[in-house]
């Protein structure tokens, strides 16, 4: 059974903060180009630090 690929968090709000990091979806330029080459498990991991920095910015409870 082929497991679907994890869609990607952007909503097409690109704007870099200080550190790099998309201030849409969260990601960092580094997971941003990366994510094509990303595996499922990899793609998690990626989301899971998207939320953290949501948390962290106060956009997330």
């Amino acid at each position: 059974m082929d497991e679907s690929q994890v869609a990607s968090p952007c909503v097409n709000n690109c704007q870099l903060n200080h550190e790099d990091v998309c201030q849409g979806c969260y990601r960092s330029i580094a997971e941003i180009v990366a994510w094509i080459d990303l595996s499922n498990e990899q793609r998690r991991e990626v989301l899971r630090r998207c939320r953290e920095r949501r948390v962290d910015d106060g956009m997330l409870l």
